[in-house]
């Protein structure tokens, strides 16, 4: 068993908080029992897995699997499993990763029909809850941007609960290259803006189409040149006294409108 916070071992670990150490590796962190789950589907992407006994006696069958795929299951304090993460209360299973994103030449050649844009996104949960709402709509990829947030951020990986495994991503995508190589793929481009056309009025027949969706900075939406590159504005309404809708709640709606009409 591991019990010293401050060993070499664990701090090797815990620099994968960090960025820079992400990117250098190539790996990152997972944390908690459901994003494991969903990463044991995909077992050869775990490089290591740290557990405190009573994870082990509460999650038996997570490490059974694990066990069954030949990954072994390190034990750790509590202080160490703290040390391992950002969070203050950790789940009790940590496990180091190897990076899962894909070119945007791959996903291009999938012919997808549905795709989310996450355009200078900076919070990561938001972030997190967008991909995790692609991946439960149906869509074929979700694409990060240069200027958005890490997708492999500790923060982001676990608001997803595990869909980051479910669905190709792209990773430090330039936005105009980016937007003119999946119009040219076959998809429309809908920026999800507020002073858009009304998403109810579209058409079945529109949104049955492949659309690749476009969403914005939480605070501040779009630049004006950004919205240059697109071929459509589209918001959500408010019925209600609201001033505006969460950033992942309007990308959810807009992903489902889209999967309602492609799945109909």
């Amino acid at each position: 068993m591991i019990d010293d916070p401050k060993a070499n071992k664990v701090r090797g670990v815990a620099k994968l908080t960090k960025k820079d150490a992400r990117s250098t590796t190539g790996l990152f962190l997972l944390e908690g029992p459901q994003g494991l789950k969903e990463a044991l589907d995909r077992p050869k992407l775990i490089v290591e897995l740290y557990a405190t006994e009573e994870a082990v006696e509460r999650y038996p069958e997570l490490i059974e699997r694990a066990k069954a795929a030949r990954i072994e299951v390190q034990l750790v304090t509590e202080p160490v499993l703290k040390a391992l993460t950002d969070t203050t209360s950790p789940q009790g299973v940590v496990a180091v990763c190897q990076q899962l994103d894909v070119s945007l030449d791959a996903v291009i050649a999938s012919k997808p029909r549905m795709v989310a844009l996450l355009s200078n996104i900076r919070d990561p949960g938001n972030a997190g809850t967008v991909l995790r709402a692609a991946d439960a709509a149906g869509a074929d990829a979700v694409i990060f941007t240069n200027n958005s947030v890490d997708v492999y951020n500790p923060k982001v990986v676990r608001s997803t609960t595990g869909s980051l495994f479910h669905l190709p991503l792209v990773i430090d995508a330039d936005l105009e290259t980016t937007i003119d190589a999946l119009r040219a793929a076959g998809l429309q481009i809908f920026a999800a803006n507020g002073g858009g056309d009304n998403l109810p009025t579209l058409g079945s027949d529109v949104l049955a189409k492949p659309t690749a969706w476009v969403f914005g900075n939480e605070s501040w939406g779009f630049e004006p040149e950004t919205l240059e590159l697109v071929d459509r504005q589209v918001g959500v309404p408010i019925y209600g006294a609201a001033e505006s809708l969460n950033l992942a709640t309007a990308a959810s709606i807009c992903l489902y409108a889209s999967a309602f009409a492609q799945n109909a």
